[in-house]
């Protein structure tokens, strides 16, 4: 079978991109359990749950930044190299 590098670029940057987005919601969750945890401890509802909820959008956003601009740094080197074979 005959593929293209910038097939296996299209693919890694594919597979970049969605774990751009998992790591988004990853973070998100991840900040709200942790404050839902520590209000529940505290016995301050909702405002640590509000503020660790903030501080995982903002993490999961500079998450995708990081990808996102990584994966479009990477995207354009192997457009002018040959067709690579694989079995």
């Amino acid at each position: 079978m005959l593929f293209r590098n910038s097939d296996a670029t299209m693919m890694r940057t594919a597979g970049e991109l969605s774990a751009a987005f998992l790591s988004f919601i990853v973070a998100i969750a991840i900040g709200w359990w942790f404050g839902h945890l520590l209000d529940g401890r505290l016995g301050t509802a909702p405002w640590i749950t509000i503020v660790f909820s903030v501080f995982g959008v903002v993490a999961g956003v500079l998450n995708v930044y990081r990808i996102v601009s990584r994966a479009m740094r990477s995207g354009g080197r192997s457009q002018s190299e040959p067709p690579t074979r694989r079995d």
